[in-house]
């Protein structure tokens, strides 16, 4: 049975919001949400956490989980909720996993201080289309910022990233990166590597970069002086599935 709720101030649209819009209060609560009607499709799919969903009247939504709580409010209480400049009618509330740690295995990517949700998000989509596992080392944005879950296209539902600091990366594998020196990516052989891809301000943190094995390059007109991470991600990735 659907519930009805009009007040902008009520408790649950207020924890919607804090959800939102605060990595340590999601992390303090356990929860996060997301905004979308076919984010919620995919998270009703793939993920076990679905517990509530606030949907604006008149708005279809897929088939819920039984015990899933369904709440309808009026357009302009959605408009006051979502962050989203034209809201698609269905924010929804999920459990946090618990936090996995596993051991680094060949071709796995290790995303190094990527700081931009949009970013680290496209990443995750492409590594899961891919199905190349993935590492976050120190510094990356929080895997469940709305706009991290939005720009995965739900992946985040269907491939939970590990989470490793830098020192457990340097002592479980070897890495490449990005330097001068650095062999051309098309002549890199990366199926049994693990390779880091740093933020576009920062780059690769000096301990990565020393302890890497092997540097490589995207080849590129010299007109260019660098890449979106998130697309050198996809070039790298691609090189890693062939």
């Amino acid at each position: 049975m659907e519930e009805r709720i009009t007040s902008r101030r009520n408790p649950l649209l207020a924890h919607t919001k804090k959800l939102l819009t605060s990595r340590s209060y999601r992390e303090k609560t356990g929860e996060f949400a997301a905004d979308g009607v076919k984010l919620l499709a995919e998270a009703t799919r793939w993920y076990p956490g679905l517990t509530t969903v606030i949907a604006e009247d008149g708005i279809e939504l897929c088939k819920l989980p039984e015990q899933t709580r369904v709440v309808r409010v009026p357009k302009d209480v959605m408009q006051s909720i979502s962050l989203m400049d034209a809201p698609q009618g269905a924010i929804f509330l999920c459990r946090l996993p618990e936090r996995k740690s596993g051991a680094l295995t060949s071709g796995t990517l290790l995303l190094d201080g990527i700081q931009d949700p949009g970013n680290l998000g496209t990443i995750l989509r492409t590594a899961d289309a891919l199905e190349v596992p993935v590492v976050l080392l120190d510094g990356c944005a929080d895997t469940y910022n709305p706009k991290t879950v939005r720009a995965s296209m739900g992946a985040v539902f269907r491939t939970q990233p590990v989470s490793m600091t830098r020192q457990q990366a340097i002592a479980a594998c070897r890495e490449a990166a990005m330097s001068a020196d650095a062999v051309d990516l098309r002549q890199a052989d990366l199926c049994n590597a693990a390779v880091v891809i740093g933020s576009e301000g920062q780059g690769i943190c000096p301990e990565l970069f020393t302890a890497a094995e092997q540097k490589i390059i995207i080849p590129m007109s010299p007109r260019c002086e660098s890449l979106n991470a998130a697309v050198a991600a996809t070039i790298v990735l691609w090189q890693m599935k062939r």
